[in-house]
């Protein structure tokens, strides 16, 4: 889709240079989808034009900081690294191209003042509509989120360019860079946008969800797997990612749209279309099995890729993949000497999450114990069993936001397993009981860290026998603010801390 058509037809008559930008967020590591604007580049290469690729690392940040700004200078270099990597293993000449780097000019006086006259022009709604399809979208959004769809636009000034590229997610926030650069006083640029590449589940492939992509450093065998399970059904050709690969990657690559899918002989043979479309026609008249269709990519995209792995099996780039992306902590195995290597006893070993209470009721075999339904971020609400009969009324458990323990060993409560845990402000003496209450604002599946121990992922399964969870909680406490706090460290998520609602000094259970 193009924005500004017949502007850009008009420079062409002109004989003006076409100077155009893609930007990229430096966040999760670049996948196989990313082939797809880099072969446009490529034609825009071809094309005589002046390619600008934008490292966007303050809008990594900005986006829920899905970038650490520890890590800000390290994503950004790998970023710059990967591409190159691929635009070669495409054959696209590098040196007509220039990178930028947006803490370069994003944090001068002249862009920040900029800022802030746009601020005083774009409402919350117009802002918060941008970056409905780019952002990470949440209940309560934090102000920098909003600002991204503002500073995308002041791009296209900064970088002096005719045209800036993106991906079809990004057409409400180049429409919003339409509505307000003039508005600054500022040119409206021309809009030039390709298709999304579904992923493997079937949706928008992302850099954030692992199962929906094929990451470019995978090996042979991970991408042989990920196909393996890759939505792919017999005749359906919408929202199939293994189609969308040849459609979308594979053929805009290759010097011919010939593609060949080799078969044993008692399948048919190997055949080759001489298009995408008859491919597809067959593959929807079930003439071509989705296992076949499967071996084709992964060897084409094998090709594609090879150059790449090789490049970062470089130690220099090995080095510069673990800054960037430092490896989660390793957890004890089978066989550990516990005396050489102590258990670590730290609270992000907990898998706390923000919960919705969708259903409560009395548990049909135990008049002491709640029956509930919970959201928590997962495709399906969990059933949790907790023991507030007769301290917490039942009306006040219905439809209430709550502080859950996720990675907890279900067991069976009189007969009903319980898949997680509400965690709750506890006095003995006079009981009380107070389930814990996330920050205004929150929505299911947030995560709830400790201060302190942000980023450390928590263990997939809390063994009953090595009682971590008991360890950690002779430390939970509420405050004398009835702030939930492990040891002088309080419990929070982004928007604030987790509270209980009366009880001051009180164990957390």
């Amino acid at each position: 889709e193009v924005l500004g058509e017949d502007k850009l037809k008009e420079l062409l008559k002109l004989g003006k240079e076409i100077s155009i930008y893609w930007g990229t967020a430096t966040t999760g590591k670049p996948h196989v989808a990313y082939f797809v604007p880099m072969s446009k580049l490529a034609d825009f290469l071809k094309a005589g034009c002046k390619v600008t690729i934008l490292l966007a690392d303050l809008h990594g940040y900005l986006d829920n900081m899905k970038a650490p700004w520890e890590l800000l200078a390290y994503r950004t270099q790998y970023y710059e690294a990967i591409i190159k990597a691929m635009l070669k293993a495409i054959k696209v000449p590098i040196e007509k191209l220039s990178f930028v780097r947006g803490t370069d000019y994003q944090l001068s006086r002249e862009y920040t003042l900029d800022v802030y006259r746009l601020t005083s022009l774009v409402t919350e709604h117009d802002a918060k509509k941008a970056g409905a399809e780019v952002v990470k979208q949440v209940e309560s959004p934090l102000l920098s989120g909003l600002l991204y769809p503002g500073l995308q636009a002041l791009d296209e000034e900064y970088l002096k360019v005719n045209c800036q590229f993106g991906g079809v997610d990004q057409r409400k926030i180049f429409t919003f860079a339409e509505k307000y650069l003039p508005q600054l006083g500022y040119a409206k640029r021309i809009h030039l946008m390709n298709p999304m590449v579904p992923g493997l589940t079937g949706t928008k492939m992302s850099s954030s969800e692992a199962d929906t992509k094929i990451d470019l450093l995978d090996g042979p065998g991970a991408v042989k797997k990920k196909l393996k399970k890759a939505f792919c059904e017999p005749g359906n050709i919408k929202n199939n990612g293994v189609l969308s690969f040849v459609k979308y990657v594979l053929l805009p690559l290759k010097s011919t749209e010939e593609f060949m899918v080799e078969r044993d002989e008692a399948n048919g043979g190997s055949i080759t279309f001489p298009s995408y479309a008859t491919l597809e026609q067959a593959f929807a008249n079930e003439e071509l099995h989705p296992a076949d269709l499967k071996a084709a990519v992964l060897r084409e995209l094998n090709i594609f890729m090879d150059p790449i792995r090789a490049k970062f099996e470089e130690p220099e780039m090995k080095k510069l993949t673990r800054l960037a992306y430092p490896p989660p902590e390793k957890k004890k195995g089978k066989g550990s000497n516990p005396q050489a290597e102590p258990e670590e006893i730290i609270p992000s070993r907990l898998d706390l999450r923000v919960g919705k209470i969708i259903s409560a009721e009395m548990h049909p075999d135990a008049d002491s114990l709640y029956l509930e339904k919970i959201d928590i971020g997962e495709e399906e609400p969990r059933t949790v069993i907790s023991g507030l009969a007769g301290t917490v009324p039942l009306e006040e458990m219905r439809d209430r936001m709550v502080v859950m323990l996720c990675n907890l060993k279900p067991q069976k409560m009189r007969g009903i397993e319980s898949q997680a845990m509400v965690m709750c402000a506890c006095i003995e003496d006079p009981k009380q009981i107070e389930p814990l209450s996330p920050p205004e604002g929150s929505s299911p599946g947030e995560r709830i860290f400790v201060e302190g121990y942000e980023g450390k992922e928590p263990d997939e399964e809390l063994k009953p026998k090595k009682k971590v969870f008991e360890k950690i909680q002779v430390d939970l406490k509420t405050s004398q603010d009835c702030v939930a706090m492990w040891k002088d460290s309080p419990l929070k998520t982004k928007l604030g801390f987790v509270k209980s609602a009366s009880l001051k000094g009180a164990a957390i259970c």
